[in-house]
Parts: structure tokens; sequence; C-alpha cells
């Protein structure tokens, strides 16, 4: 009996033991899909600032050059000081030239009175006219020596050509200076002239817009990232392109009445550009793999979709995209990282002129 009721127990008990652990066993779980905020792409007309590295030179800047040969007597000025036209600024030794413009002066004098004895003469039919033609002759040679002279003393005394700045002082007083040699250099900054190259794309895109007369204003981002206060206008374009990179220059107009602008230096020319029918999304609803941009599409199913968009500009927390992306379609524009392609969500809408309004509103960076 014993031997038989083990037997008996062993399957009844295996059944009783498999009901238990049926009654104990949970159907699986269902993640809750997230709620997520959405917005649909919008088309509007914008206005794209292109920007163009540019370099910055004063209306007139000129190298100051000794036009004679002699010991540098006297410097007048210091370097960055502003000077007026007609200042003095150097004084070469003349004391050869005053020399020089003495004799002149003398052989002008001898052949004066040599002039006018020959003309006596020539009244008492003593001498040809040929002489007195002579000695007419002799006298304008001594007067065109006199001139060179007194030009050659005046070319020593060195003076501003126009109002402008001073720059660095290339000889120092006592020094010898030849015919030629650099003295300085001087820039008149009360306006400033702006070059930037633009691509032949660009500059179509500029023609096609603008008459050839209009009135194109600009603005200037100095190398701290602040904009210059005032505004430039374009005022000419090159003739031709340049072969070797594809670009034209551009040259604009700025007026520097505080002096802030000096020759030299370098910036970035932001040049409004309006953009027809613009397709925005919020930069906020991208993402980058590499040199890629993506962003999750919802589809009429709510499931969200990587898709890669052409990005052609940029705005303020915004986007302008080509290609990829149609106008009205949803995109995500929060929990990007909480999400992979495939994945269902509950979209919350957000209108885009909503969205749009609260990013125009947002400092730029």
């Amino acid at each position: 009996m014993k031997r038989f009721a083990t037997r008996a127990a062993g399957p009844l008990g295996l059944s009783l033991s498999l009901s238990l652990g049926a009654c104990h066993r949970e159907a699986p779980r269902v993640a809750p899909r997230p709620r997520l905020e959405v917005t649909t792409a919008r088309r509007q007309d914008v206005e794209i600032n292109r920007e163009f590295v540019c370099q910055i030179r004063a209306i007139q800047h000129i190298e100051v050059r000794g036009l004679e040969r002699g010991y540098l007597r006297d410097i007048f000025v210091d370097e960055g000081q502003q000077v007026r036209r007609g200042q003095a600024l150097f004084q070469i030794t003349p004391v050869m030239y005053q020399a020089e413009l003495a004799r002149g002066s003398a052989e002008v004098h001898y052949a004066e009175v040599e002039y006018q004895n020959t003309r006596l003469l020539r009244d008492g039919n003593v001498v040809s006219p040929a002489a007195l033609a002579l000695a007419r002759a002799n006298l304008d040679r001594a007067n065109a020596q006199r001139d060179l002279a007194q030009a050659h003393l005046r070319f020593t005394h060195l003076d501003a050509p126009f109002d402008g700045i001073v720059g660095r002082l290339m000889a120092r007083k006592g020094s010898l200076v030849g015919e030629g040699d650099l003295l300085t250099v001087l820039s008149d900054n009360r306006e400033m002239w702006v070059y930037f190259n633009v691509s032949e794309r660009e500059y179509i895109e500029y023609r096609q817009s603008h008459q050839p007369n209009d009135r194109v204003e600009v603005r200037l981002r100095m190398a701290n990232d602040r904009e210059f206060a005032h505004r430039g206008v374009i005022q000419t374009i090159e003739a031709d392109f340049n072969n070797e990179t594809g670009t034209i220059a551009f040259r604009a107009g700025f007026a520097n009445p505080e002096g802030l602008l000096r020759h030299g230096e370098t910036g970035t020319i932001l040049m409004p550009s309006l953009r027809r029918g613009a397709l925005l999304i919020p930069q906020a609803s991208t993402y980058r793999v590499l040199d890629r941009v993506f962003v999750f599409v919802v589809g009429p199913d709510n499931v969200v979709r990587a898709r890669e968009v052409t990005v052609t500009d940029e705005l303020p927390h915004q986007y302008v995209v080509s290609q990829g992306l149609q106008e009205g379609e949803r995109v995500l524009i929060e929990g990007l990282r909480r999400v992979r392609d495939g994945d269902p969500i509950v979209p919350a809408l957000v209108p885009p002129a909503e969205v749009f309004d609260a990013l125009s509103r947002l400092p730029a960076e």
C-alpha cells in the first residue's frame, strides 16, 4: 500500500504544483506611450543675414616718403597723432638745397643783366636778332633752374596732404633719408571702405533682387562680436570675378565719426537677403549625425520616423529647410533623446505660430 500510494501521489502533486504556478503568472506589461510636443513646419518670407569676412580700409591711406636725400632734421608729429591738412610732418636738412637756390638766383640775376644789355645793343642795331633771342633763352633757362632749386627746397619740408592719423614712424631724428624712403603712413578714417567677397550664386541673387541704384544697407560685426553702431551702404562691385576663388569683391562705405574703426581691421559683413516662401523648423527639433541633420517626423499613425533634411540657411533658433520635409508635416520638438525610429507616441500639437513667436523672442546666441 505504501508503495502504491507513493507512486500515485507523484502525478497528483505535480499537477497541483503546475496549477498553482499558473495562478501566480502575470500578463506582460505594455509601456505607456510618451506624450511629447510636436509642431508643423511653416512656410513664410524671411530675411536672411548672409555673413562675409571683410577687410576694413581707410578711404585715404597713403605712404609718406622722403622726396629728397638728406638728414632728418625735425619730426613734428608723433605716432597715432591726429593731424590737419597742411600741418608740418618732417623737415629734411635743407642746407644743400638752400645753396642751390642761392646759386640759381644769382644765375638768374646774371642772365637778366646780360639780356638787358643785349636788348640795348639790339635797339642800336649793334647785334643781330639772334643774339637777343639767345640772351632771352639764357634768362629763361636760369629761371627754370632757380624754380627747380626752389622745388627741391620745398620738398625738404613735408606737410600733411589731408586730415588724418599718423602711423608708425619709420625713421628717427638725425637719420639719413634717401629719396623715396618711407617715413610714415597717413590714414583718413572719417569714412571706411569695407571689402568682402561674394560667390557667383550670391552675386546673381543680389543683382536679381536689387536695381543698380538701390540703397542696400549692410551691418558690420567687429572682431569683438559686437555690431558697429553705424550701418553701411553697398557702393560698388568690381568688374571681374576672381577665377581662382570664384568670387567677386563688393565695397561698402561706413561713416566713422567716432574714429573707432582703423585701417587694416577685419570683421564680418551682415548683408540682408529676402527669402520668399522659406520652409522653417525650430532648431530644437533637429539632431546631427556627423555633418547630416535629422528630424523625427510624426506620421498619421503617431509613430516617429527619423528623416534627413537639408538646411540651407540659419536664423536665430530656426533653420530654413530646402529638402526632406513638406509644409504641414509634424516634427517632434521635445524628447528627441527619449525616442527611437519607429516608436509610437502621443503627440501634443503646439500651433506653429505659437512656437515661432516664442523663438523670435529668445535672445540670439
